[in-house]
């Protein structure tokens, strides 16, 4: 970030205890099959049994522990960036010469939005050829192979989208750079026209579930540039886990192999990206549920700062893109953080500041938290760290990070109390009869959060935020480096599509690094950088690496991504891989009469 950075609601600088994350097992009972079953009834037919969840899960321990008191409350983690001190920065363009298409003979080639963009303006293929060749793909009325990914698609709204888009290109005059090219939306982010559901699959006559009136702004703005919303894209029921595992609608499928899970929550997002059917989707991020599955898909993911894209009734969510490339995050994300007038908080956002080219490149690794993933993925992130310090200069500094296990249960403890709310704000007093088996055990687990619980949380909250101002002002420009995910992947066990499952020990282990940034507001991104071989099934199973900057310092993250993306493509041995059952877009778009 630049030094003249200006904020609103910058913590204060202040080193946090030193404290041990030896690594201790989590103790919470696996349910799924039968027992899931039972245990959802015990739930719901003896309370107390909701709260020795609660108890056992340890939610109940950050207020023991001591000093917590010497800091104020952090319900927000709202550190607005202004425009910098002489900066004349109003907005960052996403023009065809800043992101030019990728070399044809690239290895594991994803097409890209520069790709449509060129084709559509050489008259090579139209928007509309696109969209018909999609449809039939991803339907779930036509049975599409890779329907698993999609919640709707409304087929007359996306050729009358087409059709518009292909006249603007016929006269020469497109609207930008994602005029005509498709993209999905998250099923509980509002596009106009479609329902948010969620993940549920309720009664078609439930009152609370009705299509959108209005796109949200982020959708809106990219739609006002032209970008087609092909369909809503399938989620984790509630978003509450991160293994897109959805009993009741069918999960769906990560093409690079279908014995692993997508990760979740965007889990329609991650399957339709490593498909290769879209190069921009949009998502949702309170745990992770951006950056997991783009790890798991082999994808890129960003969670911006808390509320730069939308102000949503959330302290840890946010609205933010996946992309099959560095460069269509990059597109993704300037196309929807243009200021919204009726948004007080997004609309004093300042915008991200590409850093300097003579800027200070700095990582900081905690060793204590990188050491706990698996050696394939910590032999990975080595080598991917070897080529940013060798090749491209960045210093290596060791960092600490207090409180890491206890942070993380304030987190998830969080995380359901808001998934509480706003599923009782959505369906009122029939709440828990509309949900899973899982979510009953989750979102009753969830209620017995008290508010002197969230009063702790918020409390190391501010410690957390305390410590990493002191950390971005020790080190400025730096970012905190980590896998995306401590194992390469979620498999899929036998029978979970019946009923699902909860694991919290593995969801808990598995978010161990992507619920900081959360937490304290930071931005972060995951890019992919390598592949494991497979425990199950058939397929190389993609890995993560992610980084996390200062609060509003996407730009600068965007630029590590892009440089991740040079060592994925130029220097992992093998280069970047695309699924067996990849679809070849453009060809079949191609097939189709104009």
């Amino acid at each position: 970030m630049a030094t003249s950075q200006r904020f609103t609601g910058y913590p204060q600088p202040r080193e946090g205890p030193r404290t041990s994350s030896a690594h201790v097992e989590e103790s919470n009972p696996i349910l799924r099959g039968w027992q899931l079953v039972v245990a959802t009834k015990a739930v719901s037919w003896v309370p107390f049994l909701a709260k020795a969840t609660w108890t056992n899960a340890k939610f109940g321990d950050i207020k023991d522990i001591p000093g917590l008191e010497q800091y104020d409350y952090r319900l927000h983690p709202i550190v607005t960036p202004l425009t910098a001190d002489g900066s004349e920065v109003s907005r960052l363009e996403y023009t065809p010469e800043l992101f030019p298409r990728q070399p044809e003979d690239l290895a594991g080639r994803f097409y890209s939005a520069t790709d449509y963009h060129e084709l559509y303006k050489a008259g090579k293929l139209t928007p509309l050829q696109v969209a018909k060749a999609l449809i039939p793909l991803i339907s779930r009325e036509q049975k599409g192979k890779y329907m698993s990914a999609w919640k709707e698609t409304r087929i007359n709204s996306v050729i009358a989208d087409a059709k518009a888009s292909t006249e603007r290109y016929r006269q020469g005059k497109p609207l930008s750079l994602i005029d005509g090219v498709p993209i999905g939306v998250k099923e509980d982010t509002d596009v106009e026209g479609y329902t948010c559901y969620h993940g549920q699959t309720p009664d078609p006559s439930d009152p609370a579930f009705v299509p959108a009136t209005k796109s949200l702004w982020p959708v809106a703005q990219m739609q006002a540039a032209g970008a087609i919303v092909v369909g809503s894209l399938a989620m984790h029921e509630l978003g509450s886990d991160v293994t897109g595992c959805n009993p009741r609608r069918g999960s769906p499928k990560n093409w690079y192999n279908t014995s692993y899970y997508t990760g979740g929550s965007s889990s329609g997002a991650g399957s339709a990206l490593s498909a290769g059917l879209i190069p921009i989707a949009v998502g949702t991020d309170a745990g992770g549920s951006i950056r997991i599955p783009a790890s798991f898909c082999g994808a890129y993911g960003l969670k911006p700062t808390l509320h730069r894209t939308h102000a949503m009734k959330s302290s840890i969510c946010v609205i933010g893109p996946l992309a099959a490339t560095a460069a269509d995050l990059a597109i993704g994300y300037r196309s929807m953080t243009v200021p919204n007038p009726n948004d007080a908080i997004q609309s004093s956002f300042g915008p991200s500041i590409p850093p300097s080219p003579s800027a200070k490149k700095v990582i900081g690794i905690c060793h204590e938290w990188v050491d706990k993933a698996l050696p394939v993925v910590r032999e990975s992130m080595t080598k991917a760290l070897a080529y940013f310090t060798e090749d491209l200069g960045y210093e290596i500094v060791d960092i600490h990070i207090p409180y890491l296990r206890e942070a993380q249960w304030a987190h998830s403890a969080w995380a359901l109390s808001e998934a509480v709310d706003h599923l009782r704000s959505r369906v009122k007093e029939r709440a828990f009869e509309t949900v899973n088996h899982c979510n009953k055990i989750l979102m009753a687990t969830g209620s017995c959060t008290g508010a002197t619980d969230l009063i702790k949380y918020s409390q190391m909250r501010a410690l957390l935020m305390e410590h990493l101002a002191f950390l971005f002002k020790k080190y400025p420009g730096l970012l905190i480096v980590t896998p995306t995910a401590p194992e390469p992947g979620w498999k899929v066990h036998p029978g979970d599509e019946a009923y699902g499952v909860i694991d919290g020990n593995y969801t808990i282990r598995m978010m161990m690094y992507i619920w900081l940034s959360n937490s304290t507001g930071c931005p972060s991104v995951s890019a992919p950088m390598g592949y494991a071989e497979p425990e199950q099934g058939e397929g190389k199973v993609p890995m993560g690496l992610m980084a996390m900057g200062e609060w509003g310092a996407e730009e600068q993250l965007l630029a590590w991504a892009a440089e991740a993306e040079t060592y994925l493509n130029g220097t992992l041995e093998g280069g970047r891989v695309r699924p067996k059952d990849w679809a070849d877009v453009v060809k079949l778009a191609g097939d189709v009469s104009a």
